[in-house]
């Protein structure tokens, strides 16, 4: 509430001020959720993870991933792949 301050009490507004408060919070709410479900991000590990959300065996996996098209999406530490699950569906899409 931009207008009041938590500490206003509800008998002291109107049903205009109450309800524009109301719905000034609701879009706030809508606004966070709405960037919170962009910035989240959705990830695999390994071969399997890759082969999962592919619906491909482990072989056809290590397979896809040695062609190089999948570069931009997994990352490797060591021997850990890490897969950006959006960014491969992405990539399949468009191949």
């Amino acid at each position: 509430m931009s207008k009041y301050d938590q500490n206003t009490r509800v008998i002291d507004l109107t049903l205009g001020e109450l309800l524009s408060a109301i719905e000034e919070k609701v879009r706030e709410v809508q606004n966070s959720q709405q960037q919170t479900a962009e910035s989240d991000r959705h990830f695999v590990y390994g071969l399997k993870g890759l082969a999962k959300l592919l619906g491909c065996s482990k072989t056809t996996a290590a397979r896809l991933k040695a062609t190089g098209n999948y570069d931009e999406a997994i990352t490797q530490v060591g021997a850990l792949l890490i897969i950006d699950a959006d960014k491969v569906l992405e990539i399949a899409r468009n191949k």
